[in-house]
C-alpha cells in the first residue's frame, strides 16, 4: 500500500545511515536485502542507478556506508562492498552481459539537446559527469591527457586491486551513451580553457591530482628517490622500474600502501632467452616471497592512526611489508650521487594542541634504514600550470580551484570543477559524487534554472503478520571475504576474491533493514489509539522501547509544555538499538504500530 506522508527529513536521514553515508546516496540496504532474497538483477539495478562505477566500487570503494552501518553497533557491519561486487559480477559489465541490457537498467536518455559541454579529465569525476549529462541529452566531449581514460582508477590503483579491463568496460558503457572521448589532449599544452569556453556552453574541470608532493629534507634530489604517484603511473602504464633489493616507502596513506604492495610484486629486470623466462620469473617470485626483497613503510602516525584503510595495512603486513610507525624522515643519505638510506627520527606528536598537522620529533633518536630506492608517498596535488590570469579562476591557499560547494561553480561563469582539483585527494566515490553534482548544476545553468531536482519518498506499509526477517538473522556473524593465499599474491593477481551465492545470501541476511521503521501512530481507518498496555515494551528483544511519563508533548514538530500538573505518557524508542524484527507490530492489540518502508526517488520540478 502506498500513501502520502509528511515526515521529519532529519529523522528520515538518520534512519538511512548507509544511504546517508554514501556520497552518491546508494540505497545499500535495499540492494543487500534483494540479494538476501535471491533477486540479483533487481539488486544490481539499485546499486547501479546512482553510480556509473558500481562494478569498480565493488572492489576499491573505501565503503563509508560500512562505517555507518547500524549492524556494526550490534557486532560487525554488513560487508556492503563485497556484496556490491557479488551482484555486479552477475549483472554488471564484468558479467559480460550485453551492453544493451545495462543500458536498459540505466534507463533512456532525455531528448537530444543542442548545448555542448566539455569535460576535462577522464577519471571518476569527469566520466560520472559525462554519464549524467549524456542521459540529460547534452552533447558531451571528454578531453583526457593520457592515452587511455580512467584517471587514477587506471593509473594510480594497482591492478591487483582493480583489473584494467574492468575500468575499460565500465567506461565503454558511458561512451555508448554518445559521449565523445578525445585522448592525449592536455589542458595547457594541446588546448586552453579559453578555447573550451568559446567552443562549448559549459566546462567541467576534473583534472585530478597527479603531482606528488615533495619532502623538504636533504637528499631528495639523489638518484633512486622517486615520487609515489610517478612510480604508480609508470608501473600501471607497463614500464619496469628497477628499484633494487631494499625499498623504503615514506607515507602512511592508501597511496603509500599501494606503492609498497606494488613494489613487493615487482619482478627484477632480467635478460634471458624466452625459453628460460618462465623459470627465471618463478625463481624471482619465490625469492621475493622468501624475503630477498625488503619493503619498508615509514610513517609519522601510529599503527592505529595511519590514514590508510586498516584492511590494506593488515594485508601489507601479511605480505611481509615492514611497518615503521611513529618514525619521521630526517634526511636521505647518499653515496656517489645515489640514495643509500633514510635517516629517521622518532615522532613525539603528529598534531599540535589545536589539532593542526605539525609533527614534532625527538632529538637523539636517529636511525638509518638502508635502501636502494626511496619512494615518497606523502600526498598529491593538481597541476594548475594551465591557468592564465584572463581565465578568471581563483586558486585557494591549498592549491585547489575555488568552487561553490553546492554547485561546484568556479569564479568563472559557466566553468565548474570537482574531484581532486577542487577538494584535494579524496576517495573515488566522492569524485563520482562530484561529477554527478556538477552535471545537475550544469543542467540547471543551461536551462536557466529550470529542471531543479528534489528528493521524494515513497512509503510502503507492510502487513504486520506477513513481515518477517530471516530466521536468527541477528545471530549470523559477518562472513569473511575470501582472499588469495599469500604465496600466490604475485604479479597482478587479484588479492580479494568474491563471495559465492550461499555466502553472499547469508551475509545479506544480516542487514537490519534500516529503511523500514516501526511507526507509532493510530490507524485512522480503525480509529485506534494506544491503550498503554505495554505489550510492545514486553516483547521487544532489544529493550529499545519504553513508556515514559512527561510534562511535554510534541505536535507537528513543535514542542509544547503542558499545563501545570498535567502529564502524558510517551512511547520512547531507541532507533539505534532497534533490529526491525517487527514483533512489537504483531503484539500491539489495537494496531497503533506499523512497519513502514521509505523508498527514495528523485523528481524533477520545473
Amino acid at each position: 500500500m502506498e500513501q502520502t506522508k509528511f515526515v521529519n527529513p532529519d529523522w528520515l536521514r538518520s534512519n538511512f545511515p548507509c544511504r546517508t553515508a554514501c556520497p552518491v546516496g546508494t540505497e545499500a540496504g535495499r540492494y543487500v536485502n534483494l540479494i538476501a532474497q535471491g533477486r540479483y538483477r533487481e539488486a544490481y539495478r539499485v546499486a547501479r542507478e546512482p553510480n556509473p562505477f558500481a562494478s569498480i566500487c565493488g572492489r576499491i570503494c573505501a565503503a563509508p556506508c560500512e562505517d555507518a552501518c547500524r549492524r556494526g553497533k550490534l557486532d560487525a557491519p554488513v560487508s556492503i562492498r563485497a556484496l556490491k561486487r557479488f551482484v555486479c559480477e552477475r549483472y554488471g559489465v564484468e558479467s559480460m552481459i550485453d551492453i544493451g541490457r545495462i543500458r536498459e537498467i540505466i534507463g533512456p536518455a532525455l531528448p537530444r539537446r543542442e548545448e555542448k559541454v566539455a569535460v576535462v579529465g577522464g577519471g571518476p569525476a569527469g566520466m560520472s559527469a559525462a554519464h549524467d549529462l549524456a542521459l540529460l541529452g547534452y552533447r558531451v566531449t571528454v578531453f583526457e591527457a593520457q592515452s587511455a581514460p580512467g584517471g587514477m582508477l587506471r593509473l594510480g590503483i594497482p591492478e591487483y586491486r582493480l583489473p584494467r579491463e574492468l575500468v575499460r568496460m565500465e567506461i565503454n558503457v558511458i561512451l555508448s551513451l554518445g559521449v565523445d572521448l578525445r585522448l592525449n589532449q592536455r589542458l595547457g599544452r594541446d588546448l586552453s580553457l579559453r578555447d573550451l569556453r568559446e567552443g562549448f556552453n559549459a566546462v567541467f574541470l576534473a583534472l585530478g591530482a597527479h603531482k606528488s608532493r615533495d619532502l623538504r629534507i636533504e637528499g631528495v634530489g639523489l638518484d633512486g628517490v622517486l615520487r609515489g604517484v610517478d612510480f604508480l603511473l609508470n608501473v600501471n602504464m607497463g614500464y619496469k622500474v628497477d628499484l633494487g633489493e631494499r625499498v623504503v616507502v615514506i607515507g602512511g596513506g592508501n597511496v603509500a600502501l599501494d606503492v609498497a604492495r606494488t613494489v613487493a610484486r615487482q619482478e627484477p629486470p632480467v635478460s634471458l632467452t624466452a625459453a628460460r623466462m618462465v623459470e627465471a620469473l618463478d625463481v624471482a617470485r619465490t625469492a621475493v616471497r622468501f624475503g630477498a626483497r625488503e619493503v619498508h613503510v615509514v610513517c609519522l602516525e601510529s599503527r592505529e592512526e595511519m590514514p590508510a584503510d586498516p584492511l590494506e595495512v593488515e594485508e601489507a603486513e601479511k605480505e611481509r611489508i615492514a611497518l615503521h610507525p611513529r618514525r619521521g624522515p630526517a634526511r636521505i643519505l647518499g653515496e656517489g650521487g645515489r640514495a643509500i638510506g633514510l635517516e629517521t627520527l622518532d615522532v613525539a606528536s603528529v598534531f599540535d594542541e589545536a589539532g593542526r598537522f605539525n609533527p614534532k620529533f625527538m632529538p637523539g633518536t636517529e636511525r638509518v634504514l638502508p635502501a636502494d630506492s626511496i619512494i615518497m608517498a606523502i600526498g598529491q596535488a593538481s597541476d594548475l600550470s594551465f591557468l592564465s590570469p584572463e581565465d578568471g579562476l581563483t586558486v585557494t591557499p591549498r592549491g585547489t580551484l575555488q568552487v561553490d560547494r553546492e554547485t561546484l561553480a568556479t569564479t568563472a561563469p559557466g566553468v565548474y570543477a570537482g574531484g581532486d582539483v577542487a577538494f584535494g585527494p579524496r576517495i573515488a566515490i566522492e569524485a563520482v559524487a562530484d561529477g554527478k553534482r556538477a552535471a545537475r548544476a550544469i543542467d540547471a545553468y543551461l536551462r536557466g534554472g529550470e529542471g531543479h531536482r528534489r528528493e521524494v519518498f515513497q512509503v510502503t506499509v507492510h502487513e504486520a503478520f506477513t513481515y518477517r526477517q530471516a530466521e536468527d538473522f541477528e545471530k549470523i556473524p559477518r562472513q569473511a571475504v575470501p582472499s588469495l593465499p599469500i604465496d600466490r599474491r604475485i604479479g597482478v593477481a587479484q588479492v580479494e576474491l568474491g563471495y559465492d551465492d550461499a555466502t553472499a545470501v547469508r551475509e545479506a541476511r544480516r542487514c537490519l533493514r534500516c529503511w523500514i521503521n516501526t511507526v507509532f501512530e493510530g490507524t485512522e481507518a480503525l480509529g485506534s489509539e494506544c491503550i498503554l498496555c505495554g505489550g510492545c515494551v514486553d516483547v521487544c528483544p532489544e529493550g529499545c522501547i519504553e513508556l515514559v511519563a512527561g510534562d511535554r508533548a510534541v505536535t507537528e514538530g513543535a514542542e509544547e509544555i503542558l499545563p501545570g500538573g498535567t502529564t502524558v505518557t510517551l512511547v520512547v524508542k531507541d532507533e539505534t538499538a532497534c533490529i526491525r524484527c517487527g514483533l512489537c507490530v504483531r503484539r500491539c492489540p489495537v494496531g497503533c504500530i506499523a512497519m513502514e518502508g521509505f523508498e527514495c526517488a528523485e523528481a524533477i520540478a520545473a
